[in-house]
C-alpha cells in the first residue's frame, strides 16, 4: 500500500551500496503491503469459515511471494550490476513460495488460475519498473490486485471450491486498498488533483453495488467500502492538513481504516459459531 512514500526504499538501495552481507535477509520496507495482505488474507479465511493447515500454507506462500518481490525488484532497479543480497533471497523466498504453491496445487489444481495470475502481474510489474511507470496509478492498481489475490487464494486452498463469493471479496479487497493510491496522490503538488479520485470511487462504488446486486457479495461486505468512500472524503475536506502531516499520520489513518474494514468483513461473513476442525 503506497503509504510508506519512496523514502523506504531509498533506505533499503544505501543499505545495499553500504554493503550490507549477503547473509542478512531482506524485509519488504512497504509497511502498508504488509496490512493488505493481512486484511486479505482474514476475509478469504473467514470465507472459508473454517481454518486447516492449507489455510496456514497459504499465508506462507503469500508472504514468501510478497518478500521475494523487493529484493528481485532492487535487483532490476540497479541491473547495472548483480546485487548477491538481492538474487541470495530473492531467489530463497521464491524457492519457498514456489515450493509450497506447487504443494497446494497438487492437493488443489484448481489454484493454478491463481498462480497464473500473479506471475503474469509480477512480469507486468517488472517491465514497469524497467520502464519506471512503477508509481504509474494503473501499475499500482494492478499489484494491489496482485497482493489481494491471496484473498481467494486463501479459500480455495481451504475449502478446494470457488465460488462468486471469491472473486467478489478479491475485487472489493482491491478496490478498498485502491483507494489509498488517490488518496496519497494528494500528498504530493504534481499530483494533488481530487478529480481522478472522485471517479475513482465513484466507478468503484458502482461496481461493488453490481456485485451485491448479483450476489457475489453479502450487503455489510459491500457496505463496508462506504469506509473508503468516507476517508476520501475527510481527506479532500481537510486537503491542507493531510498534504502537511506527518507520513505517520497517514500511516494510522490507512492502518485504521482497514481494520475497520476488516471488521465489517469478519462481521459479514463468520456465522456465530465456527465449526470445530
Amino acid at each position: 500500500m503506497t503509504i510508506s512514500e519512496p523514502s523506504a526504499v531509498a533506505e533499503t538501495a544505501s543499505a545495499a551500496r553500504r554493503g550490507t552481507p549477503w547473509y542478512v535477509p531482506t524485509f519488504s520496507p512497504e509497511h502498508g503491503v504488509y496490512v493488505m495482505l493481512i486484511v486479505a488474507f482474514l476475509t478469504g479465511a473467514a470465507a472459508a469459515q473454517h481454518w486447516s493447515w492449507r489455510t496456514t500454507l497459504a499465508l506462507v506462500t503469500a508472504f514468501s511471494a510478497f518478500q521475494a518481490e523487493h529484493p528481485l525488484t532492487l535487483q532490476i532497479k540497479q541491473r547495472r550490476s548483480w546485487k548477491p543480497r538481492c538474487l541470495m533471497w530473492g531467489g530463497v523466498y521464491s524457492a519457498l513460495a514456489l515450493g509450497i504453491a506447487f504443494y497446494l496445487y497438487l492437493e488443489v489444481p484448481r489454484l493454478l488460475w491463481i498462480y497464473l495470475g500473479a506471475i503474469a502481474i509480477f512480469m507486468i510489474d517488472s517491465i514497469a519498473v524497467v520502464y519506471r511507470q512503477r508509481k504509474a496509478i494503473w501499475n499500482e492498481l494492478l499489484t494491489f490486485a496482485g497482493v489481494c489475490l491471496v484473498a481467494p487464494l486463501t479459500e480455495m486452498a481451504t475449502t478446494e471450491e470457488v465460488s462468486f463469493l471469491s472473486v467478489g471479496l478479491w475485487l472489493l479487497n482491491t478496490l478498498f486498498f485502491g483507494s489509498a493510491i488517490f488518496a496519497v496522490k494528494l500528498r504530493k503538488h504534481k499530483t494533488a488533483f481530487w478529480l481522478p479520485g472522485l471517479i475513482y470511487h465513484s466507478v468503484a462504488a458502482l461496481l461493488i453495488g453490481l456485485l451485491w446486486w448479483l450476489g457475489w457479495l453479502p450487503p455489510l461486505a459491500a457496505a463496508a467500502f462506504a469506509i473508503a468512500l468516507l476517508k476520501f472524503g475527510l481527506i479532500v475536506w481537510q486537503a491542507n492538513w493531510y498534504r502537511n502531516t506527518a507520513i505517520k499520520n497517514v500511516a494510522l489513518l490507512e492502518t485504521g481504516s482497514a481494520f475497520l474494514f476488516l471488521s465489517l468483513i469478519l462481521a459479514a461473513l463468520l456465522p456465530a459459531h465456527l465449526p470445530r476442525p
